[in-house]
């Protein structure tokens, strides 16, 4: 009771006297011969990482969380003084797993028309009958330019599910629907907005706190049409929030250059009659546009925005396509790794693409990966990946691993690869986790909180009975009262206690490193039973009071 009036008493006189009383309070606490201590075990919550700036609930780090813990646990523990200590359970950062980068980051190749066993009459996929693996290997082999042995590439390519016939194919198309600009460069002429990639399309809108003036530009890669005849173009889109859609162009040159300002070039607007009248989100695709006039020439494709003051729509293309005379059918699009062995390109073992099929194999709907074949913070891929991968390999036997990669969307990165490794342990498979439950103690050292590796451990009735084994000839006068009690009496010294607790802490913990503490609760009988705690450290390799 004493203590509690003497600390109400300084609460006082620090609130009138001190511009900060609470850390007054806390030096004169911890200055005090009998400080509060405390004893916790604590483990970060959500609201704590946020507290602490850490948004991915983690630390990148055990340098990191020692650094940050100490303020963190002066603000929740004000009161506690020398001799606390708080067992902090946080989540560690350890990466991904080894190799997942090596197919995240690999670059991809898509396969051009001409690539395709009859691009020569306007096959734009495999035939149903060809496999894909007979001439891969000797596409990358004409296509890519001084590959080291090691490197990976992700090969995208079509195939028809049904055979094809005669009429118009896909010459040349874009799918902005994935989060990403493909490739397109983005030039702002005027205003601060900008075009962004998002599952719904290319998008720009100039709308920021009201309708801003501006003019911006998303131009296409260089496009060759030689060799293609009858072509048409085909674009489907969504507009909203103005009937101004006069101000929204798909704009056509043939004398622009890479890298240039669109102002250096000549472009033609297309006339296009199928169009959003921009007031709904409800997406349209046009008319089939005569596209003819470009035939056999290089161009460039561009989507031009404007707005004004008065009115800015929000435009999002979803795709263009440009159609030539040729074969047509339905197709599927795939990928698949390969790697080079120093030699020859050669099908990737042991990892597995997620291709649009197996997304919508794990349902189609609103809020599933097949609606937009793809993973993202909402449609997580531990959700599904397990029971897919159950599915496609019902064989797997413990132990077998395998990368999967897969397309993954994030509102703030956009579009990107990501992956995971995946063991089947127990009959299921798991993900590998790039972070871990680990703990953390801190002590009080009467200023601060810093990190400290004590162990606290309390002797078990298997210690005392090690003890009795170990040491009965040694200390045969004074064992009795262990085996028969399980506590020291007050005939042991501590020099004695000391000297069994080396051996069973060494019994104990064989794998204890130099510097190691403990903190060792064992009873002791002095006309009463009580609980009495040694503090010993791991020094010179044996253990020394601290």
């Amino acid at each position: 009771m004493k203590k509690i009036i003497f600390l109400f008493t300084i609460a006082a006189l620090f609130t009138i006297t001190s511009c900060d009383p609470m850390g007054d309070i806390n030096d004169t606490i911890d200055a005090q011969d009998n400080p509060i201590v405390g004893d916790a075990e604590y483990t970060l919550t959500d609201d704590d990482y946020d507290a602490l700036d850490l948004s991915y609930g983690n630390f990148s780090s055990e340098e990191d969380a020692k650094a940050m813990l100490p303020a963190f646990l002066s603000d929740k523990y004000p009161i506690w003084g020398k001799g606390s200590s708080v067992l902090v359970g946080y989540e560690l950062y350890v990466g991904s797993a080894p190799g997942v980068s090596d197919y995240t980051y690999a670059d991809d190749y898509s396969l051009a028309n001409d690539d395709y066993p009859q691009g020569s009459i306007g096959a734009v996929a495999f035939f149903p009958e060809e496999d894909p693996a007979d001439y891969l290997a000797d596409i990358l082999a004409a296509g890519v330019e001084s590959p080291a042995e090691g490197d990976n590439i992700l090969v995208k390519y079509k195939q028809y599910s049904t055979e094809p016939v005669a009429g118009y194919s896909n010459f040349y198309e874009v799918d902005f629907t994935n989060g990403s600009l493909n490739s397109f460069e983005a030039f702002s002429v005027v205003g601060d907005q900008a075009w962004e990639g998002s599952n719904y399309g290319a998008k720009m809108s100039g709308y920021s706190g009201g309708s801003q003036e501006n003019e911006d530009w998303l131009v296409s890669p260089e496009i060759d049409l030689s060799g293609a005849s009858n072509l048409l173009f085909q674009v489907s889109q969504i507009i909203n929030y103005s009937s101004q859609v006069e101000l929204l162009n798909i704009m056509v040159s043939t004398d622009y250059t890479t890298g240039e300002n669109p102002a250096t070039a000549t472009w033609t607007a297309l006339t296009i009659e199928t169009k959003p009248d921009g007031s709904n989100w409800d997406p349209v695709e046009s008319e089939l546009v005569d596209f003819s006039a470009y035939e056999g020439q290089t161009i460039h494709i561009a989507l031009k925005y404007e707005s004004t003051t008065s009115t800015s729509a929000t435009w999002e293309v979803e795709s263009f396509v440009i159609k030539a005379a040729g074969v047509e059918g339905e197709t599927a699009s795939k990928e698949v790794f390969y790697t080079y062995d120093g030699e020859e390109w050669e099908a990737s073992e042991g990892v597995y693409f997620v291709s649009d099929a197996d997304f919508d194999s794990m349902g189609e709907g609103y809020g599933q990966p097949g609606y937009y074949n793809n993973f993202s913070s909402s449609i997580t891929p531990t959700d599904y990946l397990g029971t897919f991968l159950s599915i496609k390999y019902p064989y797997a036997q413990d132990d077998d691993e395998i990368i999967v990669v897969y397309d993954y969307y994030s509102s703030s990165s956009g579009a990107q690869l990501r992956g995971n490794l995946y063991t089947f342990t127990d009959g299921a498979w798991a993900n590998y986790e790039s972070t871990q439950s680990t703990t953390l103690q801190f002590g009080h050292d009467g200023t601060t909180w810093v990190p400290d590796n004590t162990i606290k451990y309390t002797l078990t009735a298997a210690d005392y009975a090690f003890i009795v084994d170990t040491y009965s000839d040694e200390y045969a006068s004074y064992i009795a009262t262990i085996a028969n009690y399980q506590d020291f009496d007050y005939n042991w010294t501590d020099e004695m206690i000391l000297d069994v607790l080396n051996g069973l802490l060494f019994n104990n913990f064989p794998s204890a490193e130099e510097g190691q503490k403990f903190a060792v609760t064992y009873l002791m009988y002095d006309g009463g039973a009580f609980f009495e705690t040694m503090y010993v450290v791991l020094q010179g390799g044996e253990y020394v009071l601290q």
